[in-house]
């Protein structure tokens, strides 16, 4: 077997957002991450093809020689922060383990393609012995981790000692390393800080509404639907970093939706609930700012919640109140959507769907683990080195803050999601009812501008472009080479790093073709969606001074009360 320069890049683990709802229900970390009837299923299938194994072992110890004799040539991907340690390159024992590690990894990334098994069963195959390379990567530990020796030396062995307090605390509290200082953070005082004030308050979310920045505003306004599993100052998130701040600043009139954080009692909350309160939400913003039609943004589980709203008006012929439709980050379509897609059954499912039920919830916790075990190495081993090898202090990152604020999910929309993404209602005209009418999401022909991240673990772009072509009307689909949170914060800036591929009009079927005909321009996406959404606001006014109307008064100062329930 020829060396190669570099160690092919594995399938990214990604997961349907819908379907990680059963995962988050149903099993503990071993069970995910191990998933034995996977690993049986391999063994099988390899064991059916005796002649790949004998070549790639053979392969194998060809690569381990060069390795012992220091000819191999395999390297770590760029970007994999594990090995950025100059000694993985310079030393030659390190250089060894960590060219060992990558062959033996090539090897199982090998044999489960040899395997034959169906997507499925690769998906869950690749999962588990991705998850258990991870976990023995020489990086895990303190004799083979050369950053961990140089920092025991120079602290004489105190890191060993903070960590062990470490780990002794995260133990009484939670499953997975801590991740983020949380005491330098507070939603209110350094988050989720844009002016504005609660208009409208039900027993499902309260409304904001965000104070003008400039003199002249646009005649149409924004109203905003953010995720239903985290709360919503991912998109107000700090000043700089804030969605919302853009578009204040651009004249922009913005209402934001900040769900409650049910409990027991709000275990009724369904897919309908939700819908039912995005429209009653619409319906506010066009009273208070004088206007017939607004424009609909949406992020991730909110963008699925809006598009059944949306093909709901088509058929009643209610779409006229509805200037533009936005989607974050949002997958319509959850045909293979990711690894999570690949393990969920119907009968996990209905156990998953039968314990949110008894609880009246699903513990955001538990959802948070989940999407933590599809980036292992970032958001667990990465953590048990700096934490507890390292001993150094937590990061203080407004979006670990943001992510470890998790909220519960009502058990009724949690049964809906998964009866949803199971089915793949949205792409199939009417078998998805909401408020009492089919949907067909082609009858929803407003125009629309759907973003998606090349590097999102939670929703494949793929996925997110095939569901934007499910949509009627005049489509501008927008590829971020960010993730699924990255896409989001995503400001402009002269120090910002980001690009973007757009094409606006008829799409090509296939993703992987408009991945390689459009080219990327430099820069945020916010600013490419600032200039389409103004074309479509209308002219600018003078923009009121006072916030709210006589129907709905303003109350409360933003951020709101739910925001801040846990």
């Amino acid at each position: 077997m020829a060396a190669t320069a570099t160690r092919p890049p594995r399938q990214r683990r990604s997961g349907a957002l819908d379907v990680l709802l059963t995962e988050a229900a149903t099993k503990g970390s071993a069970g995910r991450v191990l998933q034995p009837p996977a690993l049986a299923r391999l063994a099988l299938g390899v064991a059916r093809r005796p002649d790949r194994v004998v070549k790639r072992t053979a392969g194998l110890g060809a690569e381990l020689a060069r390795v012992a004799r220091g000819t191999c040539e395999i390297a770590p991907p760029k970007g994999d922060r594990r090995f950025a340690d100059p000694a993985w390159k310079n030393n030659w024992a390190f250089r060894r383990m960590l060219q060992a590690y990558l062959a033996v990894g090539e090897t199982v990334d090998g044999l489960v393609s040899d395997a034959g098994l169906d997507w499925a069963g690769e998906r869950r195959a690749r999962f588990a012995l991705e998850n258990v390379l991870d976990a023995v990567a020489p990086t895990n530990f303190p004799l083979t981790n050369p950053t961990v020796l140089k920092e025991t030396i120079d602290r004489g062995g105190g890191n060993f000692v903070v960590g062990a307090a470490r780990l002794a605390r995260d133990a009484r509290h939670r499953r997975l390393p801590a991740m983020v200082d949380t005491e330098k953070f507070e939603v209110g005082r350094n988050l989720a800080v844009t002016p504005g004030s609660v208009v409208l308050r039900t027993e499902v979310f309260e409304l904001i509404q965000y104070a003008p920045a400039t003199t002249r505003v646009r005649s149409l306004p924004v109203v905003i639907v953010p995720p239903t599993i985290n709360k919503y100052y991912i998109l107000d998130l700090a000043p700089g970093r804030s969605i919302v701040e853009h578009l204040v600043g651009e004249g922009q009139q913005v209402f934001m939706i900040s769900w409650r954080n049910p409990d027991q009692g709000q275990g009724h909350f369904d897919f309908d609930t939700y819908a039912r309160s995005i429209a009653e939400a619409r319906d506010a913003v066009a009273e208070i700012t004088n206007q017939e039609r607004v424009h609909i943004t949406a992020a991730c589980s909110g963008g699925i919640l809006a598009a059944g709203l949306l093909g709901h008006l088509a058929e009643e012929g209610g779409l006229d109140g509805v200037a533009s439709l936005t989607l974050m980050v949002c997958a319509l379509d959850n045909e293979r959507a990711g690894t999570t897609a690949a393990m969920t059954s119907r009968e996990v499912a209905a156990v998953a769907i039968a314990r949110s039920a008894r609880k009246g919830f699903l513990d955001g916790s538990a959802l948070a683990e989940v999407f933590a075990w599809l980036r292992p190495n970032d958001l667990v081993w990465g953590y048990v080195v700096n934490n507890y090898l390292l001993g150094r202090e937590l990061p203080a990152f407004d979006i670990l803050y943001w992510n470890q604020d998790a909220v519960r999910l009502a058990a009724g929309l949690h049964r809906d999601f998964v009866h949803l993404a199971l089915e793949n209602s949205l792409t199939k005209p009417g078998a998805l009812e909401v408020l009492g009418t089919g949907v067909d999401l082609s009858k929803v022909d407003v125009d629309s501008y759907v973003v998606a991240g090349l590097n999102d673990h939670i929703v494949p772009w793929s996925n997110a472009y095939t569901g934007g072509r499910l949509l009627g009307g005049r489509q501008r689909f927008v590829l971020s080479t960010s993730g699924h949170i990255q896409a989001l914060v995503n400001p402009p800036g002269p120090e910002s790093r980001s690009s973007y591929r757009v094409q606006e009009g008829e799409l090509p079927d296939d993703p992987q073709e408009f991945l390689e005909a459009t080219p990327r321009h430099q820069g945020s996406w916010w600013t490419d969606w600032s200039a389409w959404l103004g074309e479509r606001s209308g002219e600018t006014k003078p923009a009121r001074k006072t916030l709210g109307s006589k129907a709905h008064p303003a109350t409360a100062k933003a951020p709101g009360t739910y925001v801040l329930a846990q």
